[in-house]
């Protein structure tokens, strides 16, 4: 049996192999995948195996599985291709005699109105349907989002969005991860899905007082309503589309869609979330 981790070239997958390889999990017992094949050449170092696994490209899937194998499926990155690659993973793996799939997901997402839900939504339902052994993950809101918003407050002064009060309960990459790790390692969380989220709800003032902390500068928060924010983000030569997505967001999390703390992923982890500031600070 080996655990298989999907995306490992990508942030999330590269850090679920670090955080199994830190909870004792021996090298040989994990798969690397991706589709860059001189990419996974630098996991090698780690002792780890490497696969080439292309959601789009199902026959990879087949290759890279055994019987018996555990694999996380990290959710893609392609708007409006993910519900297709996943599906298209489940039945391959599905085939090759996976025991269990891990899913990353959204939050809430068979019920909730982000965005981003409508492909989850879609996958989980194929998942379970699949009777493949699943457990499912609903990711938060990564701190590592808001990287890109230091410069920008050390910059100008401010970050601009349309979030009102609304509020984040982010989490490192790293914690969730780890809680990938966990699930990956635990057979007794088979059938169950975790909401997961940071210990802490976090409004945009005070992710705008912690990146002034960042930079040793001021730097407020300055709200705006969806219209002027969208004309905002189109001056900037943004498509129609980008723009639309980006103020849907900033929607859903006014309206709280992004704010709930569930405690699963402390639980499920054994420690607290990682604090925005010390997110945000690892990024720089």
């Amino acid at each position: 049996m080996s655990y298989i981790v999907t995306a490992t070239t990508g942030h999330l997958g590269r850090l679920i192999v670090d955080a199994l390889l830190a909870r004792g999990v021996a090298p040989d017992l994990i798969v690397a995948t991706g589709r860059n094949p001189d990419k996974l050449n630098a996991l090698t170092a780690l002792g780890v195996k490497t696969a080439v696994l292309d959601y789009a490209n199902p026959e990879t899937v087949t290759a890279a599985v055994q019987p018996g194998d555990v694999l996380v499926l990290v959710s893609g990155s392609e708007l409006g291709q993910r519900t297709l690659q996943h599906t298209q993973v489940i039945t391959a793996a599905t085939a090759a005699g996976v025991a269990r799939i891990v899913y990353t997901s959204a939050p809430k997402a068979t019920t909730s109105d982000l965005v981003l839900a409508p492909e989850h939504k879609a996958t989980e339902e194929f998942l379970i349907a699949s009777r493949v052994p699943f457990t499912i993950l609903r990711n938060g809101w990564y701190t590592e989002n808001y990287a890109g918003e230091i410069a920008k407050g050390r910059e100008n002064g401010e970050i601009v969005a349309s979030v009102g009060d609304g509020r984040v309960a982010s989490a490192s990459r790293a914690d969730y991860a780890d809680a990938a790790a966990v699930a990956l390692m635990d057979d007794s969380l088979a059938g169950q899905t975790l909401e997961l989220s940071g210990d802490v709800a976090w409004n945009f003032d005070e992710l705008a007082a912690t990146i002034a902390t960042l930079v040793n500068e001021p730097v407020a928060f300055r709200n705006l309503t969806p219209e002027a924010h969208a004309n905002l983000l189109g001056s900037f030569g943004l498509d129609a589309a980008t723009v639309g997505f980006v103020v849907g967001l900033d929607t859903n999390i006014r309206n709280g869609l992004l704010g709930e703390t569930s405690g699963d992923l402390a639980r499920l982890t054994g420690k607290p979330t990682t604090p925005v500031l010390e997110g945000l600070a690892a990024t720089l």
